[in-house]
């Protein structure tokens, strides 16, 4: 039950809008298309996105070394001990990147993550070369101009979901818990998930305490003061943060033991391997790069600019409860829960989380 999960069904999730046919007069193609990928780190999640990206080209008959040519860039970064200055090289490493891809002048440029989509945009804006973007928490970190219209010579696909609408999906399932722990770092979507989380709880009763951490630092010395000092924390939410996949998941694996043995649950807002984890909610990356490599075809094939599309987005989030730990935990789930429930192939239980 602890491995990543994959395979949800991509059609239930996506919004009718992005399943736009094309006109066949806008299928042909003289040679292949050239798309270069750019990205910061190299995560699992950033490979579930290009994977979704590239099913999305594939299932349209573009075809990796047949009529596709695809050039991946991952700028390296340590992002735990990473300082000042190695934030600096980082920069300048994109910027030299996307002025090389000015001179390659490909078709198409994905960038996957926020960092890489919010310091290489102008630059290829301005060469004329079309942006999609991928795996983005918020579109405004990543340089738009809202969540919908994501500015010149740009579109793409956000992991941006209404956190309200998670909230109400915990508090339906757990109406006993009014105490959540959640730990972070200086991550910007870490911080932003934080305060959303913190925002929308209140209007369930809902008080959510955090704790700031470094990305070098143990996540268990932060778990016990949410404990104690008067918090009183009754479960652990996990947010989008870099911090939980560091050191082969050593947060997330900590975090899990120290739950486990205190009978608390725990929840993740991201769709990322958390071990020990009772119940998943988010956006799929998988699902978002599948988005965002509708946007690529629409450019591609239809030779429509970037400029026209809007910023897509998954429409309901992918709610998934691991039984087993609901067995752990001796949890009494709502029947207006269990109603919802259907049994994955993994074992897990997916809930229609459908407006």
């Amino acid at each position: 039950m602890t491995k990543v999960f994959a395979g949800v069904l991509l059609a239930c999730s996506l919004p009718v809008c992005a399943m736009e046919p094309l006109l066949p007069a806008s299928m042909d193609q003289a040679r292949p298309f050239k798309i270069e990928v750019l990205q910061v780190t190299d995560i699992e999640p950033y490979q579930q996105s290009l994977d979704g990206f590239m099913k999305t080209l594939r299932d349209s008959g573009l075809v990796a070394g047949e009529n596709l040519l695809v050039n991946r860039v991952k700028v390296e970064f340590d992002i735990e001990n990473g300082g000042l200055w190695d934030k600096f090289g980082v920069l300048l490493r994109l910027r030299q990147e996307a002025e090389r891809i000015t001179r390659v002048k490909p078709d198409l440029v994905l960038t996957i993550g926020s960092t890489a989509t919010k310091y290489t945009r102008s630059i290829l804006s301005d060469a004329q070369i079309p942006v999609v973007f991928t795996a983005v928490a918020n579109p405004q970190d990543a340089g738009c101009t809202s969540l919908l219209d994501a500015g010149k010579g740009v579109t793409g696909a956000t992991l941006y979901m209404d956190m309200a609408d998670s909230m109400k999906m915990v508090n339906e399932i757990f109406p006993a818990i009014k105490k959540i722990g959640m730990i972070h770092t200086d991550d910007v979507n870490g911080i932003a998930h934080v305060e959303n989380a913190r925002g929308s709880a209140k209007n369930f009763g809902i008080e959510i305490s955090s704790k700031l951490v470094d990305k070098s630092d143990s996540i268990i010395p932060s778990v016990k003061s949410l404990m104690e000092e008067g918090r009183g924390a009754q479960m652990f939410a996990v947010p989008l943060d870099t911090y939980y996949g560091l050191r082969n998941y050593e947060p997330t694996l900590d975090l899990s033991d120290f739950a486990s043995e205190y009978n608390m649950p725990i929840i993740t807002f991201a769709m990322v391997r958390v071990p020990g984890a009772i119940l998943y909610i988010g956006a799929d990356f998988g699902v978002v790069g599948n988005l965002s490599g509708l946007q690529a075809l629409k450019i591609l094939k239809a030779h429509k600019k970037p400029d026209v599309l809007p910023i897509l987005r998954q429409q309901n989030p992918i709610v998934l409860i691991d039984p087993e730990r609901v067995t752990a935990l001796h949890m009494t789930l709502p029947d207006s829960i269990l109603e919802k429930k259907s049994v994955r192939n993994d074992g897990f239980w997916q809930i229609n989380a459908a407006r």
